[in-house]
């Protein structure tokens, strides 16, 4: 795919970002042309105006080019702030010699007409993290384009808040769940992607001892992530003391055995070890051509409860 609407970051090193700024007559092509190129954003003014760093000498997206959207409203400070240290998509719209005119809103106005409009539920697509809320992650499609992942998107093992999975300035892949044309807001899943149970299950049998991150602690027991769609539950047993904030730490726990109809691991705890201090790895188990799903089944076929998500519907 065309690099220009790939996430902010993935133009900036190419050659065909360095061909726009290798000579006068390459720029004003680039102008003409409405070429998406990039930079990186070195300085927020106080009226919120970026500077922006390219080869060919400095530039400047106005506070209202630094965003697209159907109403027009200038991006808010605290993301124009959050753009400094990073490479932006821009198109450049004038030069007079010794400052570039760049637009960053006319560079996503692209993105989504050429690109963003264009992806069906089920596309599977690269994006980047940008930044993480209790309810989701945002994620830039393209040119700095957003989307929004909800946190029941993300995995199918429940986590408490998206950081327990993602890092900001992560490249990751995701599915489109669902693109509202009239706002023009884009809805993206990565749960899709992780595994069905009975993928994850295999990589595991009755009589290990693994490792995996305690998610939550309800009366009946304890919940611990497997994988981040494959989770056991854990017997509550002395000596553990469920008031001792278990949450987001590592447990060693003993699998006791493995129920597909039911889609349910049962474990022994054996030991609560340290807190995860960053996401844990997760793997794919989506080739790296595939670049669409039409329907995903995560329960094994005969099990007593269907869970499965058709991007057609």
């Amino acid at each position: 795919m065309d690099n220009r609407y790939m996430p902010e970051g993935s133009l900036i090193g190419t050659e065909q970002n360095r061909e726009v700024f290798s000579s006068r007559l390459s720029l004003y092509r680039a102008i003409e042309e409405r070429t998406v190129a990039e930079g990186k954003a070195f300085l927020c003014d106080r009226d919120m105006n970026l500077h922006v760093s390219t080869p060919i000498g400095n530039g400047i997206i106005p506070k209202e080019e630094i965003a697209y959207g159907e109403d027009g409203v200038p991006a808010k400070d605290i993301a124009v702030i959050t753009k400094v240290g990073k490479p932006v998509s821009f198109v450049i719209k004038g030069y007079d010699g010794r400052t570039l005119l760049l637009s960053r809103r006319e560079a996503q106005k692209r993105c989504y007409e050429e690109y963003v409009s264009r992806l069906l539920p089920g596309d599977v697509r690269q994006a980047r993290v940008t930044h993480l809320e209790p309810f989701g992650a945002f994620l830039d499609v393209g040119c700095g384009y957003p989307a929004l992942m909800s946190v029941d998107s993300i995995s199918v093992s429940r986590i408490s808040h998206p950081s327990d999975r993602l890092s900001e300035g992560d490249l990751i892949r995701c599915a489109i769940r669902s693109i509202d044309r009239q706002t023009r807001r884009v809805f993206a899943s990565q749960r899709e992607l992780y595994g069905t149970w009975e993928e994850n299950a295999s990589r595991f049998s009755p009589g290990q001892t693994v490792r995996g991150i305690i998610r939550s602690v309800e009366p009946y027991g304890i919940f611990v992530e497997l994988a981040p769609n494959l989770a056991g539950l854990a017997e509550i047993k002395p000596p553990f003391d469920p008031e001792s904030d278990p949450v987001g730490r590592f447990a060693s726990v003993y699998i006791k055995s493995i129920l597909p109809q039911r889609m349910k691991i049962k474990l022994v705890l054996i030991e609560v070890l340290e807190r995860a201090s960053f996401p844990p790895e997760a793997e794919y188990f989506v080739r790296e051509e595939t670049d669409h799903i039409d329907v995903w089944r995560y329960s094994p076929e005969g099990a007593a409860k269907s869970v499965l998500t058709d991007f057609g519907k």
